[in-house]
């Protein structure tokens, strides 16, 4: 009989529900403390898990947790290009 694999899950800064991690966007800060897009999942950093929904994505800025999360202020062009990347796997 075959192992079951673990499938690793996280929990969304906005609505705070567990998935698995394959179903969330990424956000990464890295060591030199750039903040950007991680749709691979794989980069080094410390990482912040959303939904692919914008609803999550304004609870999390709205709150702060995505900043108390990556430890650090978070730039209004990552912002816009979170809206952009919900948006464009939207259609």
């Amino acid at each position: 009989m075959a192992k079951q694999r673990k499938i690793p899950r996280r929990m969304c800064l906005g609505c705070r529900e567990n998935k698995n991690k394959r179903e969330l966007l990424r956000v990464v800060r890295s060591a030199e403390g750039e903040v950007l897009l991680d749709p691979t999942g794989k980069k080094a950093g410390r990482g912040a898990y959303i939904c692919w929904d914008e609803a999550c994505l304004q609870k999390a800025i709205r709150g702060k947790s995505l900043e108390k999360n990556l430890r650090c202020a978070i730039p209004e062009t990552l912002v816009q290009d979170l809206k952009e990347t919900l948006c464009s796997n939207r259609e």
